[in-house]
Formats: structure tokens, C-alpha cells, sequence
């Protein structure tokens, strides 16, 4: 059976930031396009000008479409949206915000209407796209907001899989925002994710502490025994692996996490860190929602921007873990639809094997 070649969304990002520098250097293998359909939504103008810009770019030439609908597989197809009268690279402007937002939902109304199968977003700047009618701290909360569902942000590499009980918050709001019933919600959602999306049959979880040295038994703060060790148990009793709290230095300074399928941290800089020290290349993925978006884990990088420096691995891993998810959740609804003839079948190939004349072995006489 040919497998589906997926149509992947990817957003511009700010037009004044390197998302376009990073897709087109993605995008200008030849080669892209026999893994998915790439559908981008942003400005011509703004993928033009920074086209230009890239020296060792030979290959970058998008047929213009009027939606996803139109995508014609083996091509770059784009959808002309958030234009910006003038590219003005490292500026962050209220403009570049707009057309920003406007790319996003555009790409968020062929995502609703089915004729995408994934999102990947390049990065936009938090400030400038703020609007009355757009009040949303990051791509994840406007995410969940347009999809419904109880969203996740979950970091991801071949290295480390981090998920976030606060995400984008001030600091002097963290602790009051952790709740026992907050920390079992997302040891649900990350157990289940770790599952369908990433296709580990039984994965084990670390949560992290809160306070330093996992609040030394009460002097350094009670959250760990008020709060987190409960929320633990809970998860326990629920059938999910889940063990802690771990103080996070001891935790990843002596490679205790490698132990361990995912790591749910409590704040943003607690699991943002370590994750992006040990994977610079990694991956920004919203679990939680029937639909699959991904995104680099790197910002607009306005101090790049516009002069050929910006690293595309980030924005390939991202649409490469798309991919992936999309596959290991189809698996999952084939064998969650009906797991026991499955598992015969399984089985039967297993015996089966065990008779085959490589294995057997001559009777003693």
C-alpha cells in the first residue's frame, strides 16, 4: 500500500524576521517534495526579496494558488496572503506583525476546512502582532482557542521530549498557577501524546520540581509535598509511568533524564533551557489538538535576519516531525480500531517464525 504523501502548511512567520530565509534554504532541495506537499502562506514580495539574498539558493520557484484546495502535489505551491508593503529585515514593526498574523489565518482556515494535514509555523514576534482583535501570547494559545481541546507545548528532539505545565506567563505568576488538578491534566494529555504521536507503547515521565533541591522537605517551599507528589500519584493510580519530582539540575546535569520518554517541567526557562542546550535544533510541538502543528524551537532572530545566516535545520526538523506524527497517529487509529485480530496476527507471524527452516533445529537422535 503506496503511503499518503501528506499536504503541509507552513506559515511565514514575521516577513521582517528569518522565517523566509529558513524555508526557502528547507525548500530549495529538489528533492522536498517527493516526502509532502509544501502549501506557504505569506507574502511574494517578502519570499522574493529574501530569495536575493541567499547565495547558495539554485532552486526556489513557487506556483501561486488561491487556497490549499489547489496545492498540486510535486510542486511548492503558495498562497498569497499577508503582504507587507516594504521588507525591512530585523525591524520589528507593527505591519510585519499584521501580515504575520494574517498568514497564520489564512493557513488556519484550509487547516479547519481539512485541505491540510499538518501546520508548521515559522516564528512571529509576540509584540508587534498584538491587536484588539488578536490578543494571544504565542502560536499555542491561538492554536487552541481556534481548535478547542486542552493544548500542550511539547519541545522535541531525538535527544529529549519536554512538555510545559506554564507556558508563556510572568514568573511572579508560576506558582500560583500550578495546581494538582493543572499537573494530572497534563501528565494525561503528554502520557497520551507520547503514545499516539510518538508511538511509545508505555512511555515513563519525569515531572520536575518546583523550588530548588525539590524544596528540601518542606524548607525551600511545599509545593513539591503539597502539590506535584499528589498530582504524581494521581497519575500513578491512572496507570500512567509517572515519577518525581526531580530537582532539574540533578536531573539533567547527571543524564538522569535520558531515562526517561518525557520530562514535564513546571515553567517555561525551567524546561526551555535545558532542552535547547541539548538539542539546538529542536522541536516546538502543540499536543493535545486533533490537528498536527509543529514549529522551530528558535525565535524571529532579527539580529540575522536578512543576511544569510540563519540555520534552516530547526524549521526541516520541524516539518520532518510533522510527518512523523501524522504516521504514527494513523498507525495508532489502525490499531486502536481493532487491536485484537491485530495482535493475532502478530502473534501468528511470531510462531510462525519460530518454524521457519532458518530456526529450526535437526531432532537429537
Amino acid at each position: 500500500m503506496t503511503e499518503p504523501k501528506y499536504k503541509i502548511g507552513i506559515t511565514q512567520g514575521d516577513p521582517n524576521g528569518i522565517g523566509w530565509e529558513v524555508i526557502i534554504k528547507t525548500l530549495s532541495d529538489p528533492r522536498i517534495t517527493e516526502f509532502f506537499t509544501p502549501v506557504l502562506y505569506g507574502s511574494p514580495q517578502a519570499a522574493a526579496a529574501y530569495r536575493n539574498t541567499l547565495t547558495e539558493v539554485e532552486q526556489f520557484a513557487p506556483t501561486t494558488v488561491a487556497s490549499s484546495a489547489e496545492a498540486r502535489r510535486g510542486r511548492i505551491n503558495l498562497v498569497a496572503c499577508g503582504q507587507i508593503a516594504r521588507v525591512e529585515p530585523g525591524k520589528p514593526t507593527p505591519e510585519a506583525g499584521r501580515a504575520a498574523v494574517e498568514a497564520l489565518r489564512t493557513a488556519m482556515r484550509d487547516l479547519k476546512a481539512g485541505e491540510l494535514d499538518a501546520l508548521v509555523t515559522a516564528p512571529f514576534d509576540k509584540e508587534t502582532v498584538q491587536s484588539d482583535d488578536f490578543r494571544f501570547t504565542g502560536h499555542t494559545e491561538y492554536l487552541a482557542a481556534e481548535l478547542g481541546g486542552e493544548s500542550m507545548m511539547i519541545m522535541c528532539s531525538d535527544v529529549l521530549r519536554v512538555g510545559l505545565v506554564t507556558k508563556h506567563i510572568p514568573v511572579s505568576e508560576i506558582a500560583a498557577r500550578i495546581t494538582r488538578e493543572e499537573i494530572l491534566a497534563d501528565l494525561r494529555i503528554f502520557n497520551r501524546s507520547l503514545i499516539e504521536d510518538f508511538g511509545i507503547v508505555r512511555p515513563r515521565i519525569a515531572v520536575m520540581a518546583l523550588n530548588p533541591h525539590a524544596g528540601d522537605g518542606g524548607l525551600l517551599g511545599r509545593e513539591e509535598q503539597e502539590i506535584i507528589h499528589p498530582a504524581i500519584v494521581d497519575a500513578f493510580h491512572e496507570g500512567i509511568l509517572a515519577f518525581g519530582p526531580f530537582a532539574a539540575d540533578g536531573l539533567f546535569a547527571g543524564g538522569g533524564y535520558a531515562k526517561y520518554d518525557g520530562i514535564l517541567a513546571m515553567y517555561h526557562d525551567q524546561g526551555l533551557a535545558p532542552f535547547k542546550s541539548l538539542s539546538p535544533d529542536g522541536v516546538n510541538f502543540t499536543a493535545g489538538l486533533q490537528a498536527v502543528r509543529t514549529s522551530p524551537d528558535h525565535g524571529t532572530a532579527f539580529d540575522i535576519a536578512g543576511k544569510d545566516k540563519a540555520n534552516p535545520q530547526s524549521m526541516r526538523n520541524a516539518i520532518y516531525t510533522a510527518i512523523d506524527i501524522l504516521r504514527h497517529r494513523a498507525q495508532w487509529a489502525e490499531w486502536s480500531a481493532n487491536p485484537l485480530p491485530r495482535a493475532e496476527r502478530e502473534k501468528s507471524a511470531r510462531d510462525g517464525a519460530k518454524e521457519t527452516p532458518q530456526n529450526a533445529r535437526e531432532p537429537k537422535e
